[in-house]
């Protein structure tokens, strides 16, 4: 079986009992079992891609264009200036790899925090807050797992890459829907 190995950090999940936290909240499980089967793992990419095209579908369906067209916006901008200040960055012998455990930290409180709205809904004020941690966490994800996809994943392992920064866009999408949803 394939093991998501990157140093042994909290992310790579080789210490301790975080073994599968963070790559099991991430990817789905059929891509960790499956990922140098050549047609199989297109197939599940395709599938995987479409179960998230229609979740993100159907919460733009209850959300107002104006909303949409800001999130879409604000998301294109900061994918494309953050990506380009990554390679820039990793060509001048920058390293985002401690980036891990904190983004792993992070994701970690704001999960904790939605599941606190969830039980007691804060208001449109604890929406926004969430909504903008959010969005930076997931942009330090977006530098970080471009600098994995630069330095660390192999040639064969471009569906894992692909996956992982298809989650962190779509997520910086939502969280982007959050945090005007909220404003508006």
């Amino acid at each position: 079986m394939f093991r998501y190995e990157k140093g042994g950090d909290v992310e790579a999940g080789t210490s301790g009992g975080a073994r599968e936290l963070y790559p099991g909240m991430t990817e789905p499980p059929e891509m960790r079992a499956l990922p140098a089967k050549h047609p199989v793992n297109l197939i599940l990419l395709g599938l995987f891609t479409v179960a998230i095209s229609f979740a993100v579908g159907m919460t733009c369906a209850f959300t107002s264009g104006k909303v949409i067209l800001e999130s879409a916006i604000l998301t294109t901008v900061v994918v494309f200036s953050l990506t380009a200040y990554t390679f820039w960055a990793v060509k001048r012998g920058r390293d985002f790899s401690f980036l891990g455990p904190f983004l792993f930290a992070s994701l970690i409180v704001l999960l904790v925090f939605a599941f606190i709205q969830i039980l007691f809904p804060l208001g449109r004020i604890s929406q926004m807050i969430y909504g903008g941690i959010a969005s930076l966490i997931f942009s330090g994800y977006i530098v970080y797992d471009t600098d994995n996809i630069i330095k660390r994943y192999t040639y064969d392992q471009y569906v894992w890459a692909a996956v992982s920064l298809y989650l962190d866009v779509i997520n910086l999408f939502l969280s982007l829907m959050t945090l005007f949803r909220a404003a508006d």
